[in-house]
């Protein structure tokens, strides 16, 4: 099986790295909210990560195996400009209707993949679809993840138009939210100044999950929020 041999092959990488730093920001006392991107990296990462950029704002982005192997560069760029990056699996499986240990190579490759190409082993995993159970959990407790979902889901891949996408986010917006969105669709990545400047005027300070967190380290095993 061609991802038991990744496997074997990568077994050397099993460090941990602590978590990517934020600037200092309270969230016990000021408005925060998570912006959290699904699917990537992909072609249009590069737009959204500039409007991340301008505005100073941090985000999570949940990294699929296979296009991390595509785009090697931008999983570096995404951690190197200070957001959270975390576990996808490997092929955007739906975990539930695989026997574990199909579970476990699509999380331990996806930890060695982006281990490999960024130096950064993460501790957070959002299964694919939002299609998880007590015994998906069970074993990404196994891998050292955590899982997590979200308190708003905006449906841009289903949308796929700038001012829908805006209005889906400003109406899902709350404080300690986490938002789902993806990376990858280009009417979301066109969306994103509009969106991030509206945040920022009602006055949430954009951060990754683990700062959401108060920045403790997700618990293994433990869903959030």
């Amino acid at each position: 099986m061609v991802i038991q041999a990744v496997l074997a092959a990568s077994l050397a990488l099993t460090s941990t790295t602590a978590l990517p730093a934020q600037a200092a920001v309270d969230c016990k006392r000021v408005k925060c909210l998570a912006l959290t991107f699904d699917d990537g990296p992909g072609a249009t990462t590069p737009a959204v990560l500039k409007t991340l950029r301008k505005a100073r704002a941090k985000a999570t982005f949940f990294l699929v195996g296979k296009q991390v192997e595509k785009r090697p560069k931008l999983a570096r760029q995404i951690l190197a400009q200070g957001h959270a990056i975390g576990n996808h699996t490997y092929a955007h499986a739906s975990l539930p209707s695989y026997d574990d240990d199909r579970i476990l190579d699509e999380l331990k490759l996806t930890q060695q993949v982006i281990e490999k190409t960024t130096g950064h082993r993460p501790a957070m995993f959002r299964p694919p679809y939002g299609h998880t159970d007590d015994r998906v959990l069970a074993l990404a407790a196994q891998t050292n993840l955590a899982q997590v979902l979200w308190t708003g889901t905006t449906l841009d891949w289903k949308l796929r138009d700038p001012k829908k996408i805006k209005a889906a986010v400003l109406r899902l917006a709350k404080r300690d939210g986490v938002l789902l969105m993806h990376d990858v669709v280009p009417a979301t990545a066109k969306a994103m100044p509009g969106i991030v400047k509206e945040l920022k005027k009602r006055g949430y300070h954009l951060v990754t999950v683990p700062t959401l967190l108060r920045g403790k380290r997700p618990v293994a095993g433990e869903s959030y929020p």
